[in-house]
């Protein structure tokens, strides 16, 4: 049996065809995705070359696909306070595969309920109050937005004390609303997977058919989940493994980008000394973090401005001037480097991307002094002991030295909980996000293509 998986991706439609009897890839392609006219012959122009490649019609017997193009899926979070529900629904609605647009807290003034209704966003995530708490401000914000006309779908993930209420709002106002659980039960405890599986389905049968993929409806059996939700579903299937497959224990996937750099952790992260006390929002087993600021083209002045010359200059091996050479790749977003020092430039980038990038995800130590001693507390993840690093994204692919850049995650604050002494591998060919969409039905298989398909690299 072979398998045609496709990523619909922002800039570049991506084949992969496995050969599910050898459990292996027999060919991959990529074109231009085309979205602005019809996302059929970017998808038309892979396969042909798919076909040239191959020497025959690769005839896959079944077709699964991902998406992020036009944008991808866009989505608002709306909580009750800024560190607890609205944080909830953010991190719930970054698992789900979305790129978040805006976070609102508090109740919704009439400033926020204008930005809401003229965002481009295609889904809203609308919760707070844990279990038995507050529900009044989460009534008062559901009025308010079935004042604004919204024709988006909203996922309803609130206080079930306030639930009813807010169906009843929301039905008069003949909103589009899907109800899940509460993604934050009890102070601190997230509950995400009810709410991304939520998002995902709806994913699944409005957005991708108003970006123009039903135009590839006959030749696929479905879009399964946004891209970057397909990433996450491979890190976790690597990660955690099967009953017949094992796993490789907690891992980390780095995915540098021409607009964003995003983190992706599997592993709970608990203290690693009993003497740490643990405080704040508890993090999700698979954990995702996207840095808009941190991009390689599209971003590219905004990383200048998170990080400066010195810090830049410091993964140069020669003088060049900085500033001259950020312009030149946010001038042309399709810039390819050439020679020995554009190489160098576009790896001294990366790793400061991926060094901003890796200190925000994980978790942090903060001493304060007791009556009697100075006591540790941890918020976010301890991945300090976490032994596998994962590598994607063009700039990695094509490195001289990959790990050069990757090893720029490695942070000597104590008080900083990055991977201290990891093991490092390169997505050479790009299969995460096909390997995440193969996980979905067949895991084992999936995994055992990781395995053998992600290059160590030293």
């Amino acid at each position: 049996m072979r398998i045609l998986l496709v990523d619909f991706g922002s800039t570049y439609t991506k084949l992969t065809l496995v050969d599910m009897d050898k459990e292996e890839i027999i060919a991959r392609s990529s074109a231009i995705t085309t979205v602005e006219k019809d996302v059929r012959i970017g998808y038309d122009e892979a396969y042909k070359k798919m076909k040239e490649d191959l020497g025959e019609d690769p005839k896959p017997d079944r077709v699964l696909a991902c998406s992020s193009a036009a944008g991808g899926l866009k989505m608002i979070a709306i909580g009750l306070t800024k560190n607890l529900t609205a944080e909830a629904a953010k991190r719930s609605a970054l698992g789900a595969g979305a790129r978040i647009l805006k976070t609102y807290y508090y109740e919704l003034p009439e400033k926020d309920l204008e930005e809401i209704k003229n965002s481009p966003c295609d889904i809203i995530l609308f919760s707070g109050g844990t279990e038995h708490g507050n529900r009044i401000n989460v009534i008062n914000n559901a009025k308010s937005l079935a004042t604004i006309g919204l024709k988006i779908p909203v996922v309803v993930a609130v206080n079930s004390d306030a639930l009813e209420e807010v169906e009843k709002i929301f039905k008069e106002a003949n909103m589009n609303y899907y109800v899940t659980e509460n993604v934050m039960p009890a102070v601190n405890i997230l509950n995400a997977e009810s709410a991304r599986e939520t998002i995902r389905k709806i994913f699944m049968d409005r957005i991708v058919k108003a970006k123009g993929m039903n135009n590839v409806e006959d030749e696929i059996d479905g879009i399964l989940m946004p891209t970057p939700q397909a990433v996450i579903k491979a890190a976790q299937a690597l990660s955690l493994g099967t009953e017949k497959e094992k796993g490789i224990g907690d891992l980390m996937v780095v995915d540098i980008g021409g607009a964003t750099t995003d983190v992706h952790s599997i592993g709970y992260g608990h203290p690693t000394d009993n003497t740490v006390i643990y405080e704040g929002l508890l993090e999700p087993l698979a954990k995702r973090t996207v840095e808009g600021d941190l991009g390689m083209r599209y971003s590219a002045l905004s990383l200048y401005e998170a990080s400066g010359d010195e810090e830049i200059s410091r993964f140069l091996p020669s003088r060049q001037n900085i500033l001259e050479g950020i312009k030149k790749r946010v001038g042309d977003i399709k810039f390819v480097p050439k020679t020995q020092r554009d190489f160098e430039f576009d790896a001294a980038m990366a790793s400061v991307a991926t060094q901003h990038a890796v200190n925000r995800h994980v978790g942090v130590l903060t001493r304060r002094f007791t009556k009697t001693r100075y006591v540790y507390y941890q918020t976010g993840k301890d991945l300090t002991n976490l032994k596998n690093v994962i590598g994607t994204g063009g700039v990695l692919v094509h490195a001289k030295k990959p790990v050069k850049i990757l090893s720029s995650l490695i942070n000597n604050d104590p008080e900083t909980l990055n991977p201290k002494d990891p093991e490092y591998f390169i997505d050479k060919d790009y299969i995460l996000s096909a390997m995440g969409l193969l996980s979905m039905e067949y895991p084992d298989v999936a995994i055992r293509i990781m395995k053998k398909d992600l290059r160590e690299v030293n």
